[in-house]
């Protein structure tokens, strides 16, 4: 997929040179690590891990480290290449990076975590660094997983070196307003669609496919300005209420719930998680995994947004069937990019040792996010593209440029 989108940006875009086009196809560099750890009950279990840094033109890599079973090299490599494009749209000073370990992190204890993750920084110790490769939560990770590997690349180096990860706990560096920056960054895309589409939000409604925390704080920021939550699912099941969700009792319920699962809320109808995407409403969010809208269900769809907090959710051929229809697609790379940008803010409040407020914070988001929303709108509507090829486009235009100018070594 993140291949296909490049060779689409390189049609829309005939002006930038087809080497560097090449250059940009492949990962500017990809480990992959062995991670033997003693498990619990005694023995030695050994996990694959991987971290992939498509670009170093443009500053240190950025980009999340997940744990989850299905995680392999291909699938790493293709977050990273949308980090790249991500970065370029926000104007970061960064590249592109992913990392993942294969596992199941519900599976593990939290003393079994602790070691995977120690011992994986150890392994990639070689090729990260504040100004070399800075990670970030992501799916299965957390504010302690990066405390851990904090600690353990501070161990390393000989003294107390908290940019080396951006998503830690506010006590230890970690920025304000982070764990909500990537919800919040969807919601501020949102609003700027309702305004172009004439829509108010609290004559609109929504559905949110994934309740983690993208899709809880998107469904909360969301309730906030008046915008009703008529349908909710996760990766166990889905609920819904043509009237509205209480999304603040949903919140806690899915909070207690030994899964973290909404299934089961008792102040809604349980619905088959197919039917969620189909489900009529204004706003549709898919915030869960990569390659849910597909060219089997993407015509039947009933929402008028598309707002793509998950990264990579709509496969190409479903691109091409919502290209024919009226639905408003804010793609991932500019939609859910609210996460990176404000792990850039931790990342340079860590470099001077001067912290912002979260006031700050939300309101350096909202300028950034909204002025590069007004970005892709422009480019889309001067060359006749869709707001994914615009998005992508100002991302792959940035690095391109920046590699060009640069040249190559030696």
């Amino acid at each position: 997929m993140a291949c296909q989108q490049l060779r689409v940006v390189a049609e829309a875009m005939p002006d930038i040179p087809a080497d560097i086009i090449e250059r940009l196809t492949i990962p500017k560099r990809s480990l992959v690590v062995a991670v033997p750890i003693r498990m619990d009950d005694g023995h030695v279990h050994t996990f694959v891990g991987f971290r992939v840094q498509h670009s170093l033109t443009s500053g240190a890599s950025k980009g999340g480290l997940r744990y989850a079973p299905h995680v392999d090299l291909g699938e790493v490599a293709a977050l990273s290449m949308w980090m790249s494009w991500k970065c370029g749209i926000m104007n970061l000073p960064f590249g592109g990076a992913k990392g993942g370990i294969a596992c199941d992190p519900s599976l593990l204890s939290v003393g079994e975590k602790e070691r995977l993750t120690r011992r994986f920084t150890e392994e990639v110790q070689t090729i990260i660094g504040p100004r070399t490769d800075v990670m970030a939560p992501d799916m299965g990770t957390d504010e302690q997983t990066m405390a851990w590997i904090y600690d353990t690349y501070s161990m390393k180096v000989g003294y107390a070196c908290p940019e080396i990860v951006t998503g830690k706990p506010v006590d230890l560096g970690g920025c304000v307003g982070r764990r909500e920056a990537t919800g919040r960054g969807v919601v501020y895309c949102i609003l700027e669609a309702l305004k172009e589409l004439d829509l108010r939000p609290e004559q609109s409604t929504a559905v949110i496919q994934g309740f983690g925390n993208v899709g809880s704080v998107t469904s909360e920021e969301l309730v906030k300005l008046g915008v009703k939550i008529v349908a909710v699912g996760d990766r166990y099941g889905a609920v819904r209420d043509l009237h509205g969700l209480d999304i603040p009792a949903l919140v806690k319920y899915a909070a207690a719930h030994p899964q973290k699962s909404v299934v089961n809320f008792p102040d809604a109808e349980a619905i088959d998680p197919a039917e969620l995407l189909a489900t009529p409403c204004t706003i549709l969010v898919p915030a869960a995994l990569e390659r849910v809208i597909t060219a089997e269900n993407a015509g039947k769809l009933k929402c008028r947004i598309l707002a793509e907090g998950a990264n990579g959710p709509t496969t190409p051929d479903a691109d091409a069937i919502l290209a024919k229809t009226d639905i408003y697609v804010i793609p991932d790379v500019l939609c859910n990019a609210g996460g990176v940008t404000v792990s850039y803010f931790e990342w340079v409040q860590d470099l001077q040792q001067f912290m912002w407020s979260e006031q700050q914070v939300n309101e350096k988001l909202h300028e950034l996010m909204v002025a590069s929303f007004n970005k892709v709108r422009k480019l889309a509507r001067d060359r006749n593209l869709t707001n994914r090829t615009a998005a992508l486009s100002l991302g792959v235009l940035k690095v391109a440029l920046e590699k060009q100018k640069r040249g190559l070594f030696p």
